[in-house]
């Protein structure tokens, strides 16, 4: 694996994609860190350290650690996932939509325009409503979070939040397009890595003054890295569909005649469900936090980590999510009436719709596999982390999403690898890495 790395800097136009990576990331990281305008920062921190393990330390940890202090990045990539979402919806309801969505690549970048218009609205009414929250909103010191409240205040910070989640889709893009794989997954892991040597320092100070135990640090480790081992096993796993092509004569050549194989990933979906379900579930949830009105907090009172509400709504668009994003994603007809061109079969199988029909049948029943394993590895670890009072950021959705997201960032470079006759991460006998594409 070292030598696969070494190998990185012998291929230019990798190289310049990982450091166009790193430096579009660094970006974002300073972006975190510049505050909005007319916010006593420390009020405001004072509000999330007393909200430890509650909905908006999950909203804290998806920004990067931008929302504690009201940085012109708070909203993070969020509205631009829930626009992606209501733009994936209308597609399938949509004729218009739908035959964009059909066009190729005119049609894919006119889907892309309507998810930044919305984007935009999207951002314009959480950066409203979040500015008149916290107008109303004291720290637990009784100090004012907003210095000089009224609608030069809220306009500068829908102004502010709106541009910087714009400039973070933009990131985001410019990632996807020249540097390495999914830039909006890639923004999203590196708020979270960057702030897990914080929640690892704050573990080290509560086992040093006695809040937590030597015994049950050592267990928290133990789940982590058995954690950390059945995601990376079920998200490089197949289920693979034997299938056979027939022989071909063509001219003086004769084609075909092997078996093969169609791999059908586990978990088809990847990290989408969970970032998908947090965010339908935060949009909602981070306004209903800031608006002061009895039978909404006790919504917000109820939508928080490791509470029976909050889990099962989760579970529930965990499935939801990937059955859709999976149907979105591989269309089995389509499938199907290539191997029937190519003269591919499925042993036992008629061509063409009945192939389809079985190729989706098989579908079907690893992604309710797939759905049980993500909704698992998000829930079950962030429950007990809730009762121990452990860090979110130890959790399954963050785990799983900075396990994911490296898994197939490797793949992309180890791709570029072997494209160019470079042995990749892994040695010839050793196999290679398998992303989720």
């Amino acid at each position: 694996m070292v030598g696969g790395f070494q190998n990185i800097f012998k291929i230019p136009e990798l190289k310049r994609r990982i450091l166009l990576t790193f430096a579009l990331l660094a970006v974002y990281r300073v972006g975190v860190n510049v505050p909005t305008p007319g916010i006593d920062g420390a009020a405001l921190r004072s509000i999330f350290d007393a909200a430890k393990g509650t909905l908006l330390d999950v909203v804290n940890m998806f920004s990067g650690g931008a929302m504690e202090q009201l940085s012109v990045f708070a909203l993070g990539i969020m509205p631009y996932i829930s626009a992606s979402i209501i733009l994936q919806l209308l597609t399938v309801v949509s004729p218009h939509l739908e035959r964009l969505s059909k066009e190729g690549e005119q049609g894919r970048k006119k889907i892309t325009q309507y998810t930044r218009y919305g984007t935009v609205v999207l951002s314009v009414i959480q950066g409203l409503a979040i500015s008149i929250g916290l107008e109303n909103m004291t720290s637990p010191g009784g100090a004012a979070i907003v210095i000089d409240p009224g609608w030069q205040f809220r306009f500068m910070t829908v102004l502010t939040l709106t541009a910087g989640t714009a400039f973070i889709m933009w990131l985001g893009e410019q990632i996807t397009e020249r540097g390495i794989g999914n830039g909006i997954s890639l923004i999203i892991f590196a708020g979270i890595v960057a702030r897990m040597p914080a929640a690892i320092a704050n573990t080290i100070r509560l086992m040093s003054t006695g809040e937590m135990g030597i015994f049950f640090i050592l267990l928290l480790v133990i789940a982590m890295v058995g954690t950390v081992a059945v995601i990376v096993f079920v998200e490089t796993g197949q289920r693979r569909i034997s299938v056979q092509y027939a022989k071909r004569v063509v001219g003086r050549r004769m084609y075909g005649g092997q078996n093969t194989h169609l791999p059908l990933k586990i978990n088809t979906s990847g990290v989408i469900p969970p970032i998908f379900a947090s965010s339908v579930i935060m949009f909602p949830a981070t306004l209903a936090n800031f608006i002061k009105v009895d039978w909404v907090q006790n919504f917000a009172a109820a939508m928080m980590p490791g509470k029976i509400a909050y889990e099962l709504t989760y579970i529930a668009f965990i499935f939801f999510f990937c059955y859709f994003y999976t149907a979105v994603t591989f269309n089995s007809a389509d499938v199907a009436d290539n191997m029937k061109k190519q003269g591919g079969y499925i042993p036992g199988i008629r061509p063409g719709k009945r192939t389809a029909d079985y190729i989706d049948r098989v579908l079907n029943r690893i992604t309710l596999g797939g759905a049980i394993y993500v909704s698992a590895v998000c829930v079950l670890p962030s429950i007990l982390m809730t009762k121990f009072n452990v860090p979110f950021y130890f959790g399954g959705t963050a785990l799983l999403i900075v396990v994911g997201v490296a898994i197939d960032t490797v793949a992309q470079m180890e791709s570029h690898m072997l494209t160019r006759h470079y042995e990749g991460f892994l040695k010839k006998g050793g196999g290679k890495m398998k992303g989720r594409r």
